[in-house]
Parts: structure tokens; sequence; C-alpha cells
């Protein structure tokens, strides 16, 4: 999704740096044999995310939904030669997309994908995390929020994708579906939770950026 005009974020695009030849290749097959390839973060939602971790410098990165790896490869791309990042999910088909693109390249070795429900597998990764990535269900965005935060080390960051759902959150609709009302609760938790702090930026589809204090 795109809360942006097409000819402004098509301009956005012309004008950032290329996502090279695995990113460029890995977009269009999502395209071409994917049913839902506007799930992918793109270019440059992409370049944000990896000039997010060249700037942060972490060592562990936590991303809740992988779909077909793209952003899980910008990140990795930015990390330091003994980082790690842990990409969860529990599509057993786009596993095995993922993993080819993850292949290609040197630093696909610095990505854990781990397969299976994100709310339980995350209680098995031994890790503290410096900077977690949120772009799964859109109904659990709360529930991931909370066992989230536990794993953040204090000061980390956590970014959530999709926090504008293409303008549903200020629709006058009395009865939302269930994505809408589960991206609504998450803004609303994280605007009052006093254990964070907090900007909300109309980057494609919205993006939360979350520091634990």
């Amino acid at each position: 999704m795109n809360m942006i005009d097409e000819t402004i974020s098509a301009y956005a695009a012309e004008h950032s740096s290329d996502e090279g030849p695995i990113l460029y290749t890995l977009n269009r097959e999502t395209h071409l044999k994917t049913f839902y390839p506007n799930m992918l973060s793109g270019k440059i939602q992409g370049k944000f995310l990896e000039m997010i971790v060249y700037m942060l410098k972490p060592k562990r990165i936590l991303e809740i939904g992988t779909f077909t790896g793209y952003s899980a490869l910008a990140m990795a791309k930015a990390l330091p030669e003994d980082g790690i990042l842990y990409t969860l999910d529990n599509n057993e088909e786009i596993e095995t997309f993922a993993r080819r693109f993850f292949e290609k390249v040197p630093y696909g070795t610095k990505i854990r994908f781990v397969l299976g429900d994100a709310l339980q597998t995350i209680h098995t990764l031994n890790e503290t995390f410096d900077f977690i990535f949120i772009d799964a269900d859109k109904m659990h965005y709360p529930d991931y929020y909370e066992v989230s935060l536990k794993k953040l080390r204090k000061g980390g960051f956590i970014m959530a994708d999709n926090v504008l759902w293409g303008g549903k959150v200020v629709e006058e609709n009395k009865h939302p579906d269930k994505e809408t009302r589960g991206i609504i609760a998450f803004n609303t938790l994280v605007k009052n939770d006093k254990r964070v702090e907090q900007v909300m930026l109309s980057i494609r589809d919205g993006l939360m950026l979350i520091r634990k204090l």
C-alpha cells in the first residue's frame, strides 16, 4: 500500500539509491509469483530500513513477518559482520522463496529464518534485541508489540509498518474489519504507553518508530 500520490512516489524512488540487482530481482519475482505483492516493502521503504540499521548499528534485529524476504535482506545488508537478524513467519511456502534469495548474497548468512507462530516462536529466542521490525498480520499488532517490548533493550527501537492502513484508521466506520481494528488498537496502545516515545511517519502506508525508555 502507498498513501502518497503515485507521481510523487515515482519521483522519490527515482531520487533514491538503487536497490541493487538481488533486491530488484526479488521485487520483480514477488510481483510475478505471489498473490499479494503489495505486501513487499519495496525500494523506498527497503532503503529507509537499510539506512536506519546503518545509523543505529544494532547487533541483534528481530523481524516479525518475513513475506518474501525483501526487508530482511535490506536490513541484513547494513548489519555489522557479527550481527544477526531473526525473521519470523508462519508461511512454509514463502520460506523456500525467501531462503533462495538469502543464499544469493554473502550477508544472507546473517539471517535466521524461524518458521511458526511468531507469538510462540519469539519466546524460544534467547536474545535481547536492539531493533525490531513488525510487519505481520495486523489483527495481532498489539500482541506483537507487547511481546517485542519485553525482548527489546532499553533505548532500543521498534518500527511498525502499515500504521495508516490505507487511510482506514481515520475513516468514519462504525464496523471496521478486524485488521483495521488491530491497527487502531496498536496505534492507541503505543500513543498511551508511558514506557516508550514514538513518531508516526507517512512513508508508504505509514511507519511508527518507537523508542523504549
